[in-house]
């Protein structure tokens, strides 16, 4: 066969742009056979074209014989181009179910198309319950929901997320037609795979346990698959800790934080943690509630702050229990 020319391979991966390659997929789209004089003439083209002025490819680095195809950015104009304006995403929260009103912060914060929320919250302390309760508020946008929280291995709902709909009889989950209100997807990884774009997709929960540090990764691909939608992600946290799994880069593409922790045996605390956009100061303002109704309720919500005696450390040095808190750690505001 005719020799292989840098000019042919430049060629073949202009329509690869973004994608990545691999020297073996190369041989075999060029019928190069082992022995032939390209066989090793395709590494060194390889390496022009990663090496050169125009710098069209970049190794993998990890000497797997792979390339990334760059695909270079096209210059976008900010002004003097008509475009639509965006508003605000209209997005509600949880209400205490006694009064009926939205959890106080909620008309501080300001979403907008393609945002994340995470919901980062200790293990059995009612992140579900937030996530569940954010489904029902804006049922009707047609929520996405997917997680272990909601379908087990036989891709059916599991018998928890039944009893948690059917506990919340005020909600109309179906239309006139006897039709879910909602899409329910069995997905249990890979959650940008299957996002539907410009809807509120719910993931609860993303399992990271084995590879917290990936959590940057994961949120920076469910945000660009979302489009103008928003994404809400539920993970784990470790009951001290002021991050979900995956420490401080969780952060980095999340817009709005909410940290669920224990307040008391019996009551939970919500703490929001970065906020992208907001009206007034929130972030760092926490407000504990008690879960009824199997699970489903938010009541007794009220604003709390770390006491002032023993810092929240519950204990007081010459004292033991914290006489101010009671060893809770917090006051009612």
């Amino acid at each position: 066969m005719p020799e292989l020319t840098t000019d042919k391979v430049r060629e073949f991966l202009g329509h690869l742009q973004g994608r990545t390659v691999t020297l073996t997929q190369l041989r075999g789209e060029f019928n190069i056979v082992r022995g032939a004089k390209s066989w090793d003439g395709i590494r060194n083209i390889m390496y022009q074209l990663a090496a050169g002025k125009e710098r069209i490819i970049k190794p993998s680095g990890v000497k797997d014989g792979s390339y990334k195809v760059i695909k270079r950015a096209e210059r976008v104009n900010v002004f003097g181009i008509k475009r639509e304006r965006k508003l605000p995403v209209e997005f509600f929260f949880p209400r205490d179910f006694d009064t009926g009103m939205e959890l106080p912060f909620a008309d501080s914060v300001v979403l907008r198309q393609g945002d994340l929320i995470l919901i980062a919250g200790f293990s059995n302390y009612g992140k579900t319950t937030l996530a569940l309760n954010m489904v029902a508020e804006n049922i009707d946008k047609n929520p996405v929901l997917m997680g272990n929280e909601f379908t087990d291995e036989a891709e059916q709902p599991r018998q928890r997320f039944l009893n948690r709909m059917d506990a919340m009889s005020e909600i109309q989950w179906t239309d006139d037609d006897g039709n879910d209100r909602f899409e329910l997807l069995p997905v249990h990884e890979d959650f940008e795979d299957n996002i539907v774009k410009n809807k509120i997709n719910l993931i609860d929960w993303i399992d990271l346990e084995e590879e917290p540090w990936t959590i940057k990764d994961v949120e920076k691909r469910l945000k660009l698959a979302v489009g103008d939608g928003i994404v809400v992600a539920v993970v784990q946290k470790n009951e001290t800790s002021e991050t979900g799994y995956g420490g401080n880069p969780s952060k980095f593409y999340t817009d709005l934080e909410l940290l669920v922790d224990k307040h008391t045996s019996t009551e939970s605390r919500i703490t929001v943690g970065k906020v992208k956009e907001s009206k007034g100061y929130i972030s760092g303002r926490s407000w504990a509630y008690g879960i009824k109704g199997q699970g489903t309720q938010i009541y007794n919500v009220r604003e709390v702050a770390k006491c002032h005696e023993c810092h929240g450390f519950k204990y007081v040095k010459g004292k033991g229990a914290c006489p101010s808190c009671l060893a809770v750690g917090w006051l009612d505001k």
